[in-house]
């Protein structure tokens, strides 16, 4: 049995959360692969909202297994507080012993780092993914497993912020008190060391078993710290390839991939957003959608579907198929514009350039439609919205296989083929 891989194909907030929600009712293990508590999952249930941060999106189906990997950083703090809203997730819930730890001393650094860089800045959310990943690279992070021995682990901070004290009186950031820092590790330990364990040998032992496997990553394909827009991008591997390494695994354990992708386009943060709409039009976007930061709370900037980007981000992980989420927000607007090629320095492309800053738009015009909202066959939807779906699959050379139209479960349109090939 291989594994099934979602991953987003834009810049994040594509909706992985629903999909990933939705798909694991059917799978017997949800793993994370990557990224930190800068993600958020917001996952809609019978009217009820869980916001995810770390915790596998298959933590709503009682019997699946849920992985956080090796490739993840993890804030101690913000998965204690997240695992407050479930119960008895002891046996379903493990985190791996060689996962690194994003401590709050990283989040300092984070900050301090954004505001020196002034009008620089790359926008992120301050919550020390980049700084925790900096030690991984650097070799002097600090994994999971070391919670287990909190007394070690409390002197080794403390040699860190002795090693590192110029840099920290820079960033104006003081020592932890001994005392309350061993409290502190030592609390991580009661409340956690009951799910750290080998993760790779329970993923590895469930493909030997043919267990049905689902993996998820954060952030989207945009945000990759190779293949993304750098430098606005986020520190980890957001791309097919980067579950493998997150997770332990090897690609020929990969099966599916499935690309999320909205039916417009969101970025949180600074960097270039070539289809961003700074009109009318994407104030709405932003205010249909709801498009508010899981994480942070910060409003997106919104814009019309790059089906540029999405080709190129298709090719990238391998995608057998979209999941194009969000298809209701479009409802009633007059036009519908998508972003075809790119017009770089007086020449049409039709290709992603390493660097997206002085990239202008090309659009494709739609007529809009009326209402799309809670449909649940691709027949139900109308005529002008079958057409936009159509075009997304040709231009991306992807076929759409989900179409997501509330936030709901189950206003999921499932596609056999693709829409094309079911209405030719």
């Amino acid at each position: 049995m291989k594994a099934d891989l979602i991953v987003g194909v834009q810049w994040g907030d594509e909706g992985k959360g629903k999909i990933v929600d939705m798909l694991a009712q059917k799978y017997d293990m949800v793993c994370r692969s990557q990224g930190g508590h800068n993600a958020g999952h917001t996952i809609w249930v019978d009217g009820v909202r869980f916001a995810l941060h770390l915790i596998p999106s298959g933590v709503l189906n009682p019997k699946a297994i849920n992985i956080i990997g090796n490739g993840v950083v993890m804030s101690p703090e913000s998965i204690i507080k997240e695992m407050e809203q479930f119960e008895g997730l002891e046996g379903r819930l493990f985190i791996s012993d060689k996962a690194h730890l994003n401590l709050p001393y990283h989040a300092l650094i984070d900050q301090a780092h954004e505001r020196l860089k002034g009008d620089k800045a790359i926008g992120t959310t301050g919550k020390g993914i980049g700084p925790a990943y900096s030690d991984k690279i650097n070799r002097v992070g600090i994994r999971t497993g070391e919670i287990l021995n909190p007394e070690k682990l409390c002197q080794n901070i403390l040699d860190y912020f002795s090693q590192n004290r110029s840099i920290f009186d820079v960033l104006e950031i003081d020592t932890p008190n001994e005392k309350e820092l061993l409290v502190e590790l030592q609390g991580y330990k009661e409340k956690l060391g009951a799910f750290i364990t080998n993760t790779t040998n329970m993923v590895w032992k469930a493909l030997d078993e043919d267990k049905k496997i689902l993996l998820e990553g954060a952030q989207g394909t945009m945000l990759d710290i190779d293949h993304g827009t750098y430098p606005y991008v986020t520190s980890s591997a957001t791309v097919s390839a980067g579950a493998c390494t997150g997770l332990g695994i090897n690609p020929k354990d990969i099966g599916k991939v499935t690309g999320i992708v909205k039916a417009y386009c969101t970025r949180v943060g600074n960097g270039p957003f070539p289809s961003e709409d700074i009109g009318e039009d994407g104030k709405r976007l932003g205010e249909q959608g709801h498009e508010f930061g899981t994480t942070t709370g910060r409003s997106r900037r919104c814009g019309w579907f790059d089906a540029v980007a999405c080709r190129y981000a298709s090719r990238l992980n391998g995608c057998d198929e979209l999941a194009l989420m969000k298809l209701d927000v479009l409802d009633g607007f007059k036009e519908i514009k998508v972003c075809v090629a790119y017009e770089l320095n007086g020449e049409e492309i039709d290709y992603l350039p390493s660097d997206l800053e002085n990239v202008k738009p090309i659009y494709k015009i739609f007529q809009g439609w009326e209402k799309s909202v809670g449909a649940r066959k691709f027949e139900d939807l109308p005529e002008q919205a079958q057409e936009y779906v159509r075009l997304i699959e040709e231009i991306s050379q992807t076929k759409v296989g989900m179409i997501s139209t509330s936030p709901e479960r189950l206003d999921t349109i499932i596609i056999s083929n693709s829409a094309i090939e079911d209405n030719k």
